[in-house]
């Protein structure tokens, strides 16, 4: 078990807090060793609002992934969402220091780990910095500078900035619970790593996941993550219009949203009818199927309106080949695509996260747009968000070596010829065969 590799996702969302437990299998899809989730009662539009509550569901999430797995859990990737998540642009540069060599991973790493010290606004804190595009010198919008000659470095940066004490109470939910935080992770883009192709991120794609509390937006443009927003609604928001406009119970709201729910009202039957029973052995209600769409489809109207203007605002809603891509548990009304796709004018599908799941018994289970998140938690243990980083050569490598009152690079190439041979290797090999070639031919060799 210490040699295996095993990553635990945990999604703390504002119906649910699920757990997934997985490993890398040998054809490198994610193989699905448990499942546990529990209900969220303590967290209030992607934000934790009750540290008990919170942590009594993370542990029942918990223990359950821990029996369907039979592995005990103490390390976990968390997701993070809510309203108070804000993103910007920042331009950052550095000098390099060593103008004839190759500019290193190492460099690249330096410029975007000085970017964690930009200042943002007061009680927030950053929690992704993503490159965007590079510039050496005066050559500019390069994806990946890395093996390139230049004196200067810069790069413009996507930050997504969270508000320190929400992290803060997640933190506290996490250790309570006697685990283990590996790394947080936006919970748009974990989303995208269960359900995005490399070719939809490449073309054009934008990632929309409705949650319990919010919609969460990332846009991807050329492999690379462009955009992200958070819209503070979601499911819950039409639950409570249902409760109000058919005046009935919450969970009975929520039922009839699940179970008969249309997002567009023309779809519907005009005598289709559901009873309701009533309170307390009072006369049952019946819940007209057409005025129940009428109420989601005027939520989910207003909702696609905002998520078109962040859309426009980023400045790719033309450029989105991909078209849109929708995950999480809002994702499964009926009819939903098609309204996307009527009032947005773009290609829309429903995201099921089976893109890097591996066959088997577990990986049924959560085979459903609402586990897209913790999937996507799990496999950020195995992927790299950004496929720069996978993409960039291992041949030249740089590490900072460091002595007494001084710090020197020392740069460490690895040259290679056909097969992995080392053409070094082989040339100092044949020069020490010629010197005792010479040295076994001269009789007199002295010194």
């Amino acid at each position: 078990m210490e040699e295996e590799k095993i990553i635990v996702g945990l999604d703390i969302g504002t119906t649910k807090v699920c757990a997934v437990v997985g490993r890398m299998n040998e054809y490198n899809q994610l193989e699905i060793l448990g499942l546990g989730h529990s209900t969220s009662e303590g967290v209030r539009d992607g934000t934790v609002s009750n540290i008990a509550k919170t942590t009594e569901a993370i542990d029942q999430a918990i223990t359950a992934a821990e029996q369907d797995s039979q592995i005990e859990i103490n390390v976990v990737n968390v997701g993070v969402a809510g309203k108070h998540i804000k993103s910007f642009r920042q331009h950052g540069s550095i000098t390099l220091p060593h103008q004839e060599d190759e500019i290193s991973v190492t460099d690249v790493e330096r410029l975007t780990n000085d970017m964690y010290r930009v200042i943002t606004e007061p009680g927030t804190e950053i929690i992704h910095v993503l490159p965007l595009h590079y510039t050496v010198d005066s050559e500019e919008k390069i994806k990946d500078p890395v093996g390139m000659a230049g004196v200067k470095l810069e790069a413009d940066f996507h930050i997504v900035t969270a508000n320190s004490n929400s992290i803060r109470n997640i933190k506290k939910c996490i250790e309570r619970s006697n685990l283990e935080c590996d790394q947080m992770m936006l919970e748009p883009l974990a989303s995208s790593m269960a359900v995005l192709t490399e070719e939809e991120k490449e073309a054009g794609v934008a990632i929309i996941d409705i949650g319990g509390g919010t919609t969460d937006i990332a846009i991807f443009y050329d492999g690379i993550i462009r955009h992200t927003a958070v819209i503070p609604f979601g499911g819950d928001i039409i639950t409570s219009d249902i409760k109000q406009g058919c005046a009935v119970m919450q969970h009975q709201a929520e039922l009839l949203k699940v179970k008969f729910g249309q997002s567009m009202a023309v779809n519907t039957n005009d005598a289709d009818v559901v009873e309701i029973p009533g309170i307390n052995n009072r006369t049952p209600k019946e819940i007209s199927i057409k005025n129940l769409a009428y109420i989601i489809e005027a939520r989910m109207e207003e909702i696609i309106d905002l998520i078109q203007a962040e859309l426009r605002d980023s400045g790719y809603l033309d450029k989105l080949a991909g078209g849109l891509v929708l995950t999480g548990g809002g994702s499964k009304l009926k009819n939903i695509q098609h309204l996307f796709e009527y009032k947005v004018g773009l290609d829309t599908r429903i995201g099921y996260p089976t893109a890097f799941l591996g066959k088997s018994d577990r990986s049924e289970k959560v085979k459903d747009p609402k586990f897209s998140t913790g999937l996507g938690l799990a496999l950020a243990g195995f992927k790299a968000l950004d496929q720069r980083e996978l993409e960039r050569p291992r041949s030249i490598y740089q590490q900072e070596v460091k002595t007494e009152g001084t710090s020197d690079r020392v740069k460490v190439s690895e040259t290679t010829g056909p097969r992995g041979k080392n053409i070094f290797s082989d040339f100092l090999q044949k020069a020490k065969d010629l010197l005792i070639d010479d040295y076994d031919d001269t009789e007199d060799y002295k010194d």
